[in-house]
Formats: C-alpha cells, sequence, structure tokens
C-alpha cells in the first residue's frame, strides 16, 4: 500500500535509492556522535512523511523490536562490570576479594556515565539503521527490491535465497499454526513437561522435512520454467536527473557524516 503511493521515495528509482539508503547505514554505523546521529534518525521521519508513510506506524514499527534485542545488548553496557567508568548509580556492594569462576568482580556494582552513553548511542545507532531498512522495504515493491539488488551486483544465490525465505516463511508459519491448533483440537487434558517438549522436538524435525521437500519441489518446478536465479520484473529501471542528484547527495552526506563524527572536519 505504502509502495504504491505518490510519494518522494517511490518516484525515485529503486537502484537509487537502495545505494543512497546503504550509504546512510553505513554512515550511521560508524558514527560516533549521538547528536548526528539523531538528525540521522530524524531525517528518516522527515523523509517518511515526505513519501506519505504515516509516521506513528513508522515509528511504532521500528522502536516495537529495538528495545527487545538492542535492549538485550546494550543493558550489561550500563555496568561497571563489562565497562568500567564514572560511577552514577550504585546498585550493590560486594565486599573486596569476590570472585565468580576465574573472574574478580568488584567491590561495588554501580552504573557507570561511560556504560550509560554507549548504551544510548548503540540503540540509537541502531534505531537509524533499522529505520533505513524499514524505509527502503515500505516504499519498494519486493519484487522490486529484489531486482534492485542484482542490478547493483549482488550476486545471484544471496537474492534468491532471500527472495524464497521472504515468500515462503509464511507459508511455514501456517504450517506451524496449523498443527498447534490441531494439537490443541485433540488435547483432552494436559500432559508432563518432557512429554509436551518431546511433542515440540518432533514436530521441528517434521517441519525441517517438510520444508527441505517443498523447497526441492519447488525449485525443480521453477526451473522446469526456465528460471535461472535472475529476478524478473516488467518495471524497467531508468536513471533520471533526480536520481542521480539523490546518490550524489546521500554519498557526500555520509562522508561529511563520517568525517565530522572522527573528527577529520571541524565544525
Amino acid at each position: 500500500t505504502y509502495a504504491k503511493r505518490d510519494g518522494l521515495l517511490q518516484k525515485l528509482d529503486p537502484r537509487a535509492k537502495l545505494i543512497s539508503i546503504l550509504a546512510v547505514i553505513f554512515a550511521a554505523s560508524v558514527t560516533r556522535d549521538l547528536f548526528l546521529l539523531i538528525i540521522v534518525y530524524l531525517a528518516t521521519l522527515l523523509f517518511a512523511y515526505l513519501s506519505k508513510i504515516d509516521v506513528a506506524f513508522f515509528i511504532k514499527r521500528v522502536w516495537l523490536f529495538i528495545p527487545l534485542f538492542a535492549g538485550i545488548i546494550a543493558f550489561p553496557m550500563i555496568f561497571n562490570i563489562f565497562f568500567p567508568g564514572d560511577p552514577l548509580m550504585q546498585i550493590a556492594y560486594l565486599g573486596d576479594g569476590l570472585r565468580l569462576g576465574p573472574f574478580s568482580l568488584p567491590e561495588s556494582i554501580f552504573i557507570t556515565k561511560q556504560g550509560v552513553n554507549m548504551a544510548i548511542l548503540f540503540t540509537t545507532r541502531v534505531a537509524t539503521c533499522v529505520s533505513a531498512v524499514v524505509l527502503l522495504s515500505i516504499t519498494t515493491p519486493q519484487q522490486v527490491l529484489f531486482k534492485s539488488l542484482r542490478s547493483i551486483g549482488v550476486p545471484k544465490i544471496y537474492v534468491l535465497t532471500l527472495e524464497m525465505a521472504y515468500r515462503y516463511i509464511f507459508l511455514l508459519m501456517d504450517m506451524v499454526r496449523e498443527m498447534y491448533i490441531a494439537k490443541k483440537a485433540r488435547t483432552i487434558k494436559s500432559r508432563s513437561m518432557f512429554e509436551e517438549q518431546k511433542w515440540v522436538g518432533g514436530r521441528m524435525g517434521y517441519t525441517l522435512i517438510r520444508s527441505i521437500d517443498l523447497s526441492e519441489k519447488v525449485h525443480m518446478a521453477m526451473t522446469s520454467r526456465g528460471f535461472n536465479g535472475d529476478v524478473k520484473v516488467l518495471q524497467q529501471f531508468k536513471m533520471r536527473n533526480l536520481d542521480y542528484f539523490t546518490v550524489a547527495a546521500s554519498i557526500s552526506l555520509s562522508v561529511l557524516l563520517v568525517l565530522i563524527s572522527h573528527d577529520i572536519i571541524k565544525i
């Protein structure tokens, strides 16, 4: 629905859009300045608005997953056990000489200022990169996106794997859901934890066998119809002046962002 709207990013050539967003992701990945990352993240919100995407929907789609995955990784950073720094708030006093196996523990466990800054920087970086990827996927039809990956030199096998995984992951989810509903409909009383785990393990093996069998049948069917690994769509790519300007501007701004972040250029 969003890919068919008459927005700013929808008007761009998919190749220009892909290269531009990859440049932004690279710059955000190596940037060490929180202020610059916030500017880039706000720019993704601006482009979402100009592309006629509901900003609230866009923010929820990104931030629903960031606290779960990025938060788990970033949470240990705030403690002095992993990253020493200036104390911000004491959590516990352990005493001197306490060890955990071969590791010696500090006298006190506290949240460090440097750790909090690193956690915020990491979470903001992940949010910026994920926002850019979501922006690309929302404004570009799936088949067109895969074709643009091939056009910029991504190997055929990677694009084919992505395409098949995207297409059939929904089918496998439906298969798992049907097995669970069938079991629940035939269950009279609850069984022990061991028996439930044994059933889950058996269904996992069954699903793997069915997925391998399905992949072989689908591949043979595609090959018999002339498929050679290249994604073919009716849309023809054509670079215009706006596309060239977008690519040049995004690469230039990304390089400038990296240079400023690493203090090569002073502002």
